[in-house]
C-alpha cells in the first residue's frame, strides 16, 4: 500500500475566508501559505518526499510528507519546539488552517513522527529540495517579464556569524568534561553507578556537581592552579589506564572510543609537556583547530573583527540580486575562510540549472576558485578591492601597473617587469640616487624597492578602477541586498544555533531561506491575499 498523499482542497472555506480577512501584519503568512500550499507542494514534489519512505508496508503508515513539510516550514517560522508543535496543531487555528485541520481535538502528527521526519530531510538532502521549491515557484509566479527564465544569473555571496548552541569551557573543564562523558558511557555498559565507575578507575574528582568545585582551589593563584591541573591530568591517566586494563574491547567499539576520542583530542589540544619541571601545563597560544565545546564538537572560535570573537559558525548563502531570492545556503566552522563555502553555494546553484554571470562578493571570498570559474566563463565579479598601505612610505597604489605590457612604474619613473605571484625590485643603483627615496623605501643599502604582485593581479587591478568611479561604486553597492537577507534571516534565527553541528545547522538555515523566499514571492504576489486565491503570474 502507497503513502497516503497530502490534498488539502484549494478553494477557502467561509470560515478560512474570515480567518484569512482577519490576519494583519503578524498573520498574513499564514493565509499565504493556506491560498498557495498547493503550488508549493505540488504533486511532482511531494511525490520526492514520498521517496524518503520504504515501500514495504512493514511498520506503521506515516503521516502524508507533504503536510510534515508544511509544518516544518511552520515551526522555523515560529520558533516552536518538535513538543510544541504538535499541540499547536490541536490549539492553534492559524496552524490547523494551513494544516488542513481545523477542529481536529488530536494532534495532526506525533513527536517522534516530526522528529523522525527531519533527520530524513537531512539525511537524503531533501532540505536542499525544499529550499529549490521555493525558488522554483517564485520564479515561475513572480512577475519579472523577461527575468522570469533567465538562467544567467546576478549572484551575491556574503555570510554572517552564528553562535553555537554547545557550552564554551577552558581548559580546565573540557578536560572534566570530556572525562565525565567517558564515565557515564562506561557506568552505562557496566550497569553500574557512576561514581562506583570514578572510584575504581581513581578519578575521584569527578564524584562532585564540577571538577572546579572538587579541585577546590584559588585559581587567580598561578601555583594552585597549576597543581590543580596536575592533580585533574594524573586524575585523567588513570581513567584511560584502567579503560585498557579492563575493557580493552569496548575501548575500540562506539560510543565509547568516540568519548576516548574526544578526550585525547581536548588533552593534545589544551596541554603540553612543561619545560621546567615534570608534569603539564597548559598550552601556550592556541592549537590550530582548537575544540572549544565537548557537547558540539565542531564549533570553533571566530572573529567578526579583530577586536570581537564569536564561538560557533559561519552562515553562508547566495542571493539572485533581482529576485531577492536566496538560491543556497552553507555553514562552516567559525574558524574556516569564508573561500572554503563558495563551492557548495556554486555547485547547489548549478543543480537548479542556474548559472552566475556576475558574482558580488566581499574581499574575504576574492581569492575562492569560483571567482575563477565565473571569469573564465566571460562573466563578471564585482568586490571592493583591498586598500594598500605602507605607513608613511609610498603605498602600491601609488605605482603603475600596465597589466598588458605585465610593467610596473615607480613614482619617480622606473619600470621594472614583473609576473604574477612575485615580488618586484627595482635597480638599487638607481634607488640609491632617487629624490624620492625617503618617501618610497627603508631597504638596506645595496637594495631597492620592492612591490609584491598577486596570483590574481589582474582582477585586484579591475577592482581597484571601480572605487574610482560614481558608476563603478553604484554597481560596488548592489550587494547591499544580500547583507539584508542575511539580517532577516538573523532576526528570524535569532543570534544562537538551534541545533548542533554543521549539517543541522545548514538544515535550519535552509528552511529559514526558504520562508525568506516564500516572504519575497508573498510581496510581490499582494493581490493574492485578496478573495479568490492564488494570483496568476503575468
Amino acid at each position: 500500500m502507497g503513502i497516503t498523499r497530502w490534498r488539502p482542497p484549494e478553494p477557502l472555506t467561509e470560515q478560512e475566508e474570515q480567518f484569512v480577512k482577519r490576519m494583519g501584519r503578524k498573520g498574513k503568512l499564514f493565509a499565504f501559505l493556506r491560498q498557495h500550499r498547493h503550488e508549493l507542494l505540488d504533486e511532482a514534489f511531494q511525490e520526492e518526499l514520498e521517496g524518503m519512505y520504504r515501500d514495504t508496508g512493514a511498520g506503521k503508515e506515516p503521516v502524508p510528507p507533504g503536510l510534515m513539510a508544511m509544518a516544518t516550514l511552520l515551526q522555523g517560522y515560529l520558533g516552536a519546539s518538535d513538543a510544541t508543535m504538535v499541540e499547536l496543531t490541536v490549539f492553534d487555528l492559524r496552524v490547523q488552517m494551513v494544516l488542513d485541520c481545523l477542529g481536529q481535538t488530536e494532534p495532526a502528527f506525533s513527536q517522534g513522527a516530526f522528529y523522525d521526519f527531519r533527520h530524513r530531510l537531512i539525511r537524503e538532502h531533501m532540505d536542499q529540495r525544499l529550499l529549490e521549491r521555493t525558488v522554483e515557484v517564485a520564479r515561475q509566479r513572480m512577475s519579472w517579464d523577461a527575468r522570469q527564465t533567465k538562467s544567467l544569473l546576478k549572484v551575491a555571496i556574503d555570510s554572517k556569524p552564528l553562535e553555537g548552541a554547545g557550552r564554551v569551557e577552558d581548559t580546565i573543564n573540557l578536560l572534566g568534561h570530556a572525562a565525565r562523558k567517558v564515565v557515564m558511557c562506561v557506568a552505562k555498559h557496566l550497569e553500574i553507578p557512576m561514581s562506583l565507575v570514578c572510584q575504581e578507575a581513581g578519578i575521584p574528582v569527578l564524584l562532585e556537581s564540577s571538577v572546579k568545585k572538587a579541585l577546590d582551589v584559588d585559581w587567580n593563584e598561578r601555583e594552585q592552579k597549576a597543581r590543580a591541573l596536575q592533580k585533574l591530568y594524573k586524575q585523567v591517566e588513570c581513567l584511560k589506564k584502567w579503560l585498557r586494563k579492563n575493557l580493552p574491547e569496548q575501548v575500540k567499539q562506539e560510543p565509547l572510543s568516540e568519548h576516548l576520542k574526544t578526550l585525547e583530542q581536548v588533552s593534545g589540544q589544551n596541554l603540553e609537556p612543561d619545560p621546567n619541571g615534570g608534569g603539564m601545563r597548559i598550552r601556550r597560544g592556541v592549537a590550530e583547530d582548537r575544540r572549544v565545546s565537548i557537547e558540539d564538537g565542531q564549533m570553533r572560535h571566530g572573529r567578526k573583527s579583530q577586536s570581537k570573537r564569536f564561538n560557533g559558525y559561519k552562515q553562508h548563502i547566495a542571493t539572485e540580486l533581482e529576485g531577492n531570492l536566496i538560491l543556497a545556503c552553507e555553514v562552516t566552522p567559525a574558524n574556516r575562510p569564508e573561500q572554503e563555502a563558495t563551492q557548495a553555494l556554486q555547485k547547489d546553484i548549478e543543480r537548479q540549472g542556474l548559472q552566475i554571470q556576475e558574482l558580488y562578493i566581499d574581499r574575504g571570498y576574492i581569492n575562492s576558485p569560483v571567482v575563477e570559474e565565473v571569469q573564465k566563463k566571460g562573466g563578471e565579479v564585482v568586490c571592493k578591492a583591498w586598500g594598500s598601505q605602507n605607513g608613511e612610505l609610498f603605498a602600491k597604489s601609488a605605482f603603475q601597473l600596465n597589466m598588458s605590457r605585465r610593467t610596473v612604474t615607480c613614482p619617480a619613473g622606473q619600470t621594472q617587469p614583473f609576473k604574477l605571484g612575485h615580488v618586484v625590485e627595482f635597480e638599487a643603483q638607481k634607488c640609491a640616487s632617487c629624490p624620492l627615496r625617503e618617501k618610497c623605501t627603508s631597504a638596506a643599502p645595496g637594495k631597492g624597492r620592492t612591490v609584491s604582485i598577486a596570483e590574481n593581479e589582474s582582477l585586484l587591478h579591475q577592482l581597484r578602477k571601480l572605487t574610482k568611479s560614481s558608476a563603478g561604486r553604484a554597481c560596488l553597492r548592489q550587494r547591499v541586498s544580500v547583507e539584508h537577507r542575511l539580517a532577516h534571516l538573523s532576526r528570524r534565527q535569532g543570534p544562537r544555533a538551534r541545533y548542533r553541528g554543521v549539517r543541522k545547522n545548514v538544515f535550519d538555515l535552509r528552511r529559514a531561506a526558504a520562508l525568506q523566499n516564500i516572504e519575497s514571492w508573498q510581496r510581490l504576489s499582494a493581490p493574492s491575499l485578496q478573495k479568490g486565491g492564488p494570483v496568476t503570474g503575468s
